[in-house]
């Protein structure tokens, strides 16, 4: 489902959102690899100057507790550790002149550092 145009969103409140450019990036990425058997793992450890820090990778592996989400056929999913601090957390990609790359904006972060990669 397409929210205000930019967001495909799951129907639960709680869980990552993927926008269509991510969504579009990620598939791009998995037609790269030649494999549709991977997801896109969210998931968030301890480290960073603000504490934590954000890990996106691809994984096939599904583990017990897992939170699975579908994006116009992105898999996107997040352990039970991670979920906590990532629910309603919108995973963006951007790709301009002066960045390119994967975003979250995160609203249970209290805190960032100023180079963005971890938060509080």
């Amino acid at each position: 489902m397409t929210v205000s145009g930019e967001t495909t969103q799951q129907t639960t409140k709680q869980g990552v959102l993927l926008t269509e450019a991510a969504a579009q990036k990620v598939k791009s990425l998995l037609e790269q690899e030649g494999r549709d058997d991977l997801a896109l793992r969210v998931a968030v450890q301890p480290g960073g100057c603000s504490g934590m820090v954000y890990q996106l990778f691809f994984d096939e592996r599904q583990l017990d507790g897992d939170e699975i989400h579908d994006f116009d056929g992105v898999h996107v999913v997040v352990d039970r550790m991670s979920a906590p601090y990532l629910g309603g957390a919108t995973v963006d990609f951007v790709d301009t002149i002066e960045k390119q790359g994967f975003t979250i904006d995160n609203p249970n972060a209290g805190g960032s550092c100023a180079c963005g990669d971890s938060f509080s």
